[in-house]
């Protein structure tokens, strides 16, 4: 055994040389973390700050609820006006009483969306509705959204829509009592109720 084994054992037999040799290797083992933590922290910080951010939850970010290729035409909470029928409105002498679509209103400003996929026709002035957006579905499907603000269009004619593409604003344009959204639905030119309609793809008018 050479010498200095022969040192270490005899150190290692007192208490003293004991309570030194395991100060030494705390400090060992306390200088080994701080050059080897930052060789693993700074890796891992790298590739989370490389990776992309989790999906937004939609609720959240105020679109429209959807089933399938369908969506509601306002996000959230609204203000059911009149429905679809006979429907005077007191103390409005150039509002129809027969009604042909579904007013829903959550305030001016507010944003409307498509309520299904298809193609912008219409994307501006529209006689009695005002500033408004009408959608070709399809099959002789259009839906149209009415009294929209002015210079608030986010799309133009001709344009492809899905379910939850912004349109415009609510507003009080055209042949209007209050800032709403008149939805409407026609088939082959000819207005359906919107509240079936809607109820069929899931999504019920309330």
């Amino acid at each position: 055994m050479g010498a200095p084994a022969i040192a270490v054992g005899v150190l290692t037999r007192t208490k003293t040389a004991r309570w030194v040799a395991g100060l030494v290797l705390l400090a060992v083992a306390a200088v080994g973390l701080v050059i080897v933590a930052p060789l693993l922290v700074v890796p891992m910080a790298l590739a989370a700050s490389a990776a992309p951010p989790p999906a937004p939850d939609a609720s959240e970010d105020g679109f429209p609820a959807a089933n399938g290729d369908w969506g509601y035409p306002l996000a959230g909470a609204y203000t059911k006006g009149r429905g679809f029928g006979y429907n005077p409105v007191k103390g409005c002498g150039y509002c129809s009483t027969h009604h042909l679509g579904y007013d829903m209103a959550q305030g001016c400003g507010t944003t409307i969306y498509a309520a299904g996929p298809g193609t912008v026709i219409t994307a501006g002035a529209y006689y009695g509705w005002g500033n408004s957006v009408r959608i070709d579905h399809g099959g002789g499907l259009v839906t149209l959204y009415g009294h929209m603000q002015w210079d608030s269009l986010r799309v133009t004619s001709g344009q492809a829509v899905t379910a939850g593409t912004p349109l415009g604003a609510e507003g009080n344009t055209g042949a209007s009592f209050g800032c709403h959204l008149h939805f409407e639905v026609r088939q082959n030119n000819t207005p359906v109720p919107p509240e079936p309609f809607m109820a069929e793809r899931g999504l019920p008018l309330s």
